[in-house]
């Protein structure tokens, strides 16, 4: 059964979800691919104000397609995270607490979810079709220049994910494999 989250996310609720759990997360995300988490450090880096406020909110590794008339948006799939490895930990220690994507994260990612209290999700990748349908609505927010990849505010209802990363570092890329071989 899929336990259903709202975001923006609060930490006690996190702390309840295990590496493998099957969420529903509805609520405001946003979008964010590397062009993007590149910008928003340089900012942090010159000590300028971030587009907006991260603390308690969940970035989707994805750079949407454009929308088809009467669709909130085009399909929307998961890029691999690893891109945003060199900003995650950044930006979690700034209070972002909910990160969407595939594949596997590194240890210092690993370390900045468990520090602040955050969780990794993974979603399906080859199925952005199916998870724009989750999308009710999207509009872009910052950074437009970069297209595609623009930072964009997205209304979800029951978007289909799996805890991939909790906040005590419980590891599904560690422990899914560990299960299968014994």
């Amino acid at each position: 059964m899929s336990k259903r989250i709202h975001a923006p996310l609060v930490a006690q609720e996190l702390e309840t979800l295990r590496a493998g759990d099957s969420v529903l997360l509805s609520g405001t995300i946003y979008t964010g691919r590397d062009a993007a988490h590149k910008r928003l450090c340089a900012l942090v880096a010159e000590g300028k104000p971030l587009p907006s406020d991260i603390r308690g909110q969940v970035i989707y590794y994805a750079g949407p397609c454009p929308a088809k008339p009467g669709d909130a948006i085009g399909s929307c799939g998961p890029t691999t995270s690893y891109r945003m490895d060199a900003y995650a930990p950044t930006l979690c220690d700034l209070g972002l607490i909910g990160m969407i994507g595939k594949g596997q994260r590194s240890p210092a990612v690993i370390d900045a979810i468990r520090r602040n209290g955050g969780v990794y999700f993974a979603a399906t990748g080859g199925a952005g079709a199916l998870i724009a349908g989750s999308v009710k609505a999207a509009r872009v927010i910052a950074f437009e220049d970069l297209g595609t990849e623009a930072i964009r505010e997205l209304q979800v209802e029951d978007l289909p994910l799996i805890v991939a990363i909790d906040s005590e570092g419980g590891n599904l890329y560690e422990e899914g494999p560990a299960r299968y071989r014994r």
